[in-house]
């Protein structure tokens, strides 16, 4: 799947940016989202990511070497889960991507539909540590979360796959002027982390201290007002929104 390339010319920085325009914004929150959801993933349903593939697969060869709090079943349904759901991303990207907006609104709003689903069964289920809500968590939450790697890797901003940070880390040290490179976009790549980090550290707050249902609670709103931004811009023609 190809990226999107957005057309060239127009200042780049990380408020303003001609060239993608919210897009940058949007996918730092969607950022956001992937600490909160793996915070979740490991600490409360098993030792398992479901954003985090790179994770998935080191986990799973603990499992295989027969590690203690590991499953390999877990894994493997985060895995196949994720990939279903970048899979679908694939094939919306295919027949929306010509508009980014618009694809990253619809994107959204089935993000949102799969963690209002995670939502119910768990308002729903008592018994939250049962392993049937755990691998339904699990298989709801890493398809929304491969939607979104797709998606993201289909608009193509630098340094913003929402889910990956050690190429946005290589490339902050690696493009550095101490590395004699140009340095460009170290703001983003900072901000990427940054919120990363801040997901994951009130996911795990949250989680420890009220419970799975705050954590799915502030996913669903940042989801839903990451969809209701791209909305706004799904009709206009501004440069940024064209796709290939």
């Amino acid at each position: 799947m190809t990226p999107i390339h957005a057309p060239a010319g127009g200042p780049v920085s990380f408020w303003k940016d001609d060239r993608h325009g919210p897009l940058p914004l949007l996918l730092l929150v969607l950022t956001t989202v992937t600490g909160l959801v793996d915070a979740l993933s490991y600490l409360k349903l098993g030792h398992v990511f479901v954003a985090n593939m790179t994770g998935n697969v080191v986990f799973l060869g603990f499992a295989v070497a027969d590690a203690q709090d590991f499953s390999i079943p877990a894994s493997l349904a985060a895995i196949a889960a994720f990939l279903a759901g970048a899979a679908a991303g694939g094939r919306l990207a295919a027949s929306a991507g010509h508009h980014r907006g618009r694809l990253l609104a619809i994107a959204t709003s089935l993000q949102t539909v799969l963690v209002g689903v995670a939502l119910a069964v768990v308002m729903v289920v008592r018994d939250q540590d049962g392993a049937g809500v755990s691998y339904a968590l699990i298989v709801l939450l890493a398809l929304a979360m491969g939607i979104q790697n797709a998606i993201a890797r289909r608009l193509g901003v630098p340094d913003l796959t929402t889910t990956v940070l050690t190429l946005t880390l290589t490339g902050l040290a690696a493009d550095s002027r101490m590395a004699g490179g140009s340095h460009p976009y170290p703001g983003r790549r900072l901000a990427a982390t940054a919120t990363m980090f801040v997901g994951a550290a009130v996911g795990a707050l949250l989680v420890l201290r009220i419970g799975t249902d705050a954590v799915l609670v502030l996913v669903l709103v940042l989801l839903a007002l990451t969809a209701i931004a791209a909305y706004r811009s799904s009709s206009s023609s501004a440069p940024w929104t064209a796709g290939s």
